[in-house]
């Protein structure tokens, strides 16, 4: 489950499919499409908590009880039943595309689908349903962040290029 990124990129990268689902920029597919997501950058959310945390131990100083433990076996009782899929941007992002590049290829056995580069952000990419690989016909999907093909998904991706 190891997809190359490969085309016009500096760097050339692989995505490892089977380590997202500990990745904390994973979405939930059961409830991401009910939520308002207009204009909502993972990195800047979290960058912005992060800053918020370090103002208040700056006035308030830093809390020496330990915070609460989470329920992980919830969790992982989700993570075992849940579906997930992660926005592709960022690690696009990473690849850095060259100069010219202008489209994202996605390779399916039924044919290459194209997007422009700049339509990524609008791009979840399926690895995971109710818990179980999407063996039979993935290993990726793709979703549109609107939720406009959640019941008809872009399936059998196996690879990626930048054109």
């Amino acid at each position: 489950m190891i997809i190359p990124v490969k085309g016009k990129v500096k760097f050339p990268i692989t995505l490892d499919i089977g380590t997202w689902l500990f990745d904390d920029h994973k979405i939930d597919l059961d409830t991401y499409f009910e939520q308002d997501h207009s204009e909502t950058n993972t990195d800047e959310e979290y960058l912005k908590k992060t800053g918020q945390f370090f103002d208040r131990e700056i006035k308030e100083g830093a809390i020496t009880q330990p915070p609460p433990k989470p329920n992980t076996h919830s969790k992982r009782q989700h993570m075992k039943t849940g579906s997930f899929g992660i926005k592709i941007d960022r690690f696009i992002r990473n690849a850095e595309p060259l100069d010219d590049a202008k489209d994202i290829v996605f390779e399916t056995v039924n044919g290459d689908i194209r997007f422009p580069l700049t339509k990524l952000a609008e791009l979840i990419l399926a690895f995971s349903h109710k818990g179980k690989p999407l063996k039979d016909d993935g290993p990726l999907h793709i979703l549109f962040d609107d939720g406009s093909n959640r019941e008809n998904p872009i399936k059998f991706v196996s690879g990626l290029r930048i054109e």
